[in-house]
């Protein structure tokens, strides 16, 4: 994608929700789950996508839960939202997190400049910011897939990791 096509594909998911994020399972590039929703009067119906940022060789998640409520939300029963739900603190059992102010492309950035000229490679930064984490990731290419109901991002197998090299 370009640059415009990955702006314009951040717009189409303002303001959704991101339910999982991390490293797909072969550690090269940095999967988005978004479950996007319109006005249920649309008719068009809820889906889940998956925004692949290829290539991505940085990655930092920091939380953007205020220190002051950070420390009311740490009994563990916030994990679970039919035990955190009435309680005070971050319920982090919703087990999604509101994609705004959303995703943006940084216009000059000094990392994916640098990562450009040692790799020979346009790349990008992207700024994700929600409600419970903002993300930093600078990676060359994005993908936009439609995930199917039951797709996992990562399975324990009987060898216990999914490797499919030789184990440690």
């Amino acid at each position: 994608m370009d640059v415009a096509e990955i702006r314009a594909a951040f717009e189409d998911v303002f303001d959704q929700a991101i339910v999982f994020h991390g490293f797909a399972d072969h550690m090269r590039d940095y999967d988005v789950f978004i479950y996007a929703t319109a006005d249920p009067h649309t008719g068009i119906a809820p889906k889940h996508l998956r925004y692949r940022f290829k290539y991505c060789v940085r990655a930092v998640a920091t939380s953007a839960v205020p220190p002051a409520v950070w420390k009311e939300s740490l009994d563990e029963r916030l994990v679970d939202y039919e035990q955190g739900v009435d309680l005070d603190g971050y319920v982090w059992g919703v087990k999604w997190q509101e994609l705004y102010p959303g995703m943006r492309l940084l216009t000059d950035s000094p990392d994916a400049e640098r990562w450009s000229q040692d790799l020979d490679l346009p790349l990008h930064e992207a700024v994700i910011g929600t409600n419970g984490h903002n993300v930093s990731l600078v990676f060359s290419d994005l993908a936009v897939d439609t995930v199917d109901v039951g797709f996992a991002p990562f399975v324990v197998t009987e060898r216990g990791t999914g490797l499919q090299g030789p184990p440690f």
